[in-house]
Order: C-alpha cells, then structure tokens, then sequence
C-alpha cells in the first residue's frame, strides 16, 4: 500500500510517517519500480504501535525501546512493565506541577481588578522575581517577601 493509505489506516499525518523513517523507528519500506513507497500490513500495525505510544505520552526513545521489546515474543514483559511505571510516574509529577501552576495562576487572575496597567496583579506576577521551593521547582514570588 502507498503512503496515504498507511497514513488514513493508522491516523497518524504521512509527513509523520516519513519522519518515523528518517528516525529509524520505522524501517525503510520497499519501493516499486515507479519509486513509490510500498507498505505492509505490519508497517500500519508498527505506525499505530507509535502512534498510541505518542499518545500516551511516550518519547521516542521510549518508543523504540517498547518497539524493540515488542519484536522478540520470548522476552520477559517486565521491561516494558518498569518503562511504563516509570513514565505514569514523570506524569503525575507532571500533574501535579500543573495544579500548582493552576493555583498559582488562579490566585493571579483573582487578584486582577481589571483595572488600569499600572496595578495589574497578573503584569506584576511575571515581572516578580522567581524563588526556589520545595523539590527544586521554581515559583514566582507573588506576595514579595515573607
């Protein structure tokens, strides 16, 4: 099959395909003799695979490394197990960072009069200077000194 049928079987933009080539996380597919890219049912299969990977959040390096894991049917699961505990874990790390953001900007907005430039609280928020807290991330000072 063409490349825009792989693309429409898969769901994934055919640039993107040509990227996942590039990249080495899909292979080279054979040509036919007009130079056309020719694809097997296994390359929509291997697309998809990366695909939901990347929709779960996966880097491609993760990626590849559940792709290689996926190829040998004799492995144990366990790899792919502590990949994915490790990557529920970065993202819950990322939830909870974005809830602090969340208040943080939350408490911003609700300081906001709406009134003229010169003591808009939200303006005054990005110009505060940045302090570390706890865990090493960095936060804005909004309230200036304690």
């Amino acid at each position: 099959m063409k490349i825009g049928e792989v693309a429409t079987a898969s769901g994934c933009h055919l640039e993107t395909i040509r990227y996942y080539e590039r990249i080495g996380l899909l292979p080279a597919p054979a040509r036919t003799a007009s130079g056309y890219r020719s694809y097997s049912a296994s390359d929509v299969q291997r697309v998809r695979f990366i695909t939901r990977g990347r929709d779960l959040g996966f880097s491609l390096d993760e990626i590849r490394s559940l792709l290689s894991l996926s190829e040998d049917p004799n492995l144990s699961c366990e790899k792919a197990d502590e990949l994915a505990r490790h990557h529920l874990i970065e993202i819950r790390q990322r939830i909870d960072e974005l809830r602090r953001m969340e208040r943080e900007l939350e408490t911003t907005v609700q300081a906001c009069a709406g009134g003229r430039r010169a003591a808009c609280a939200i303006l005054a928020t990005l110009q505060a200077p940045v302090v570390s807290s706890a865990g090493g991330r960095r936060r804005v000072d909004v309230h200036g000194p304690a």
